[in-house]
């Protein structure tokens, strides 16, 4: 297994994304820590993995509190003897709407959230990684000059995520951290079912794609098992595409 006697600590475990990254490091035989701020999402997510003879550990907190975090990723660290895997796949509420259109507030809250949240995850894990001189920080997002109109602040958090990224993996580097971007064009089964229009975006993140599908959970859990890995020790400072070609690097 890729990530026996491994710790990984999940932010946001609760959703779509964050549960099927769960699965599959646990199905990889990591121990996972699964975060977030409701209760019932974790626990059925710690449930099926437990079902599946995994190991995974809750714990309900917000990942904009600063205290909140520090102390829930110290007493992982306490507990389990390191932190080598700690992975932030919170929602932003972000608002897709022309720019010309969208409230300021609206525009600025995912920006705001995504950096917020993941300077906080990330130095409350690399605090211990570089202590053991070890660890793999993961983002799920991914920038670059490709775009589409009216997606209000997204695009724009997820660029200034990468720049982050960027000054993250060079001062980690030194310590054996790395630190690496999942890069998504859309996952269309996080899609709630009963959203109205779910179809059409499905459709429209299906066309821009080279291979005519889109990606799956499936897909990410087992892209971010491999970064996770010892397979990637040599990657750094880059992102893992699995946009099915709608982006080229």
């Amino acid at each position: 297994m890729l990530l026996e006697r491994k710790t990984a600590v999940l932010h946001g475990a609760g959703g779509p994304i964050g549960g099927a990254v769960a699965r599959a490091f646990a199905r990889e035989g990591a121990r996972v820590f699964l975060t977030g701020r409701t209760r019932e999402p974790l626990d059925a997510v710690a449930t099926d993995i437990r079902s599946r003879g995994g190991t995974a550990d809750i714990g309900v907190l917000d990942a904009l509190d600063e205290s909140d975090v520090d102390a829930f990723v110290d007493d992982i660290a306490a507990e389990a003897g390191s932190v080598d895997v700690s992975f932030n796949l919170i929602g932003f509420g972000d608002v897709q709407q022309p720019l010309m259109e969208i409230d300021v507030e609206d525009f600025t809250r995912p920006v705001a959230t995504l950096l917020r949240s993941h300077f906080l995850t990330t130095r409350a894990a690399a605090r211990h990684m570089v202590r053991r001189g070890s660890g793999v920080v993961l983002a799920f997002g991914g920038g670059g000059p490709h775009t589409l109109p009216n997606l209000g602040g997204l695009k724009v958090a997820f660029d200034a995520l990468e720049g982050l990224r960027r000054q993250w993996a060079c001062e980690l580097g030194p310590h054996g951290v790395r630190v690496i971007t999942v890069k998504t064009g859309g996952i269309p089964e996080s899609i709630p079912t009963d959203f109205e229009g779910r179809e059409a975006i499905e459709a429209q993140i299906v066309a821009h794609t080279l291979l005519r599908r889109a990606a799956t959970l499936e897909d990410v859990g087992n892209a971010a098992v491999f970064a996770a890995s010892d397979m990637a020790a040599a990657v750094t400072a880059a992102d893992i595409n699995i946009t099915c070609g709608s982006v080229m690097d």
